[in-house]
């Protein structure tokens, strides 16, 4: 199972193409593995060219250890896992936590631990899943809504939809928590 998570992440990430991309305020970055990310795990300075030589082993490892195993995220009920898998890799590993320990009443920490894990037992999962959703695109609108690019645009006159985005992701995610509400 963590074996395919893996790979579905890689898949959204890119797979193994190198990219710089000035938009991306991640820098360089290979199977989703950005320069700061990549010597924050090796535990030194790394170059624009330790990048581009990330092996696919070396980022499954990655994955596996800061993602899956390292949050407890793989003790979670298995439905969730891949989604909260990709939640911690896409906004980060405290995120992705907070917003299950958000969805099942517990205190949000931001760290899976036994009374996470106890709670997230006896609830329904379904449930879990469509608030972590939920939660996961109604911060997809803000990040949209409230980029500073966005505002430089507004301020040339450029009337760009992008600003409506939290609105659209907020008006849409109601169903999603309604349907969750109806669950537990």
């Amino acid at each position: 199972m963590i074996d395919e998570i893996i790979t579905d992440v890689l898949k959204a990430e890119g797979w193994d193409k190198y990219t710089n991309d000035p938009a991306d305020r991640g820098g360089p970055t290979k199977w989703g593995i950005t320069l700061k990310a990549w010597g924050e795990y090796r535990g030194r300075d790394v170059s624009e060219q330790d990048v581009q030589a990330i092996t696919e082993a070396q980022a499954r490892d990655f994955y596996e250890k800061l993602y899956v195993i390292g949050p407890k995220f793989h003790q979670l009920p298995p439905m969730l896992v891949p989604l909260v898998v990709d939640c911690g890799v896409n906004h980060g590993v405290r995120a992705a936590s907070k917003w299950v320990q958000r969805a099942i009443g517990a205190k949000q920490d931001g760290w899976i631990g036994p009374n996470t894990l106890t709670q997230v037992a006896g609830t329904n999962t379904i449930a879990v899943y469509l608030q972590v959703c939920a939660y996961r695109l109604r911060l997809y609108g803000r990040l949209v809504s409230s980029d500073k690019e966005l505002k430089v645009a507004q301020g040339l006159g450029l009337n760009l939809q992008a600003k409506f985005a939290a609105g659209w992701n907020n008006r849409g995610t109601k169903f999603l928590m309604g349907l969750a509400d109806t669950l537990k």
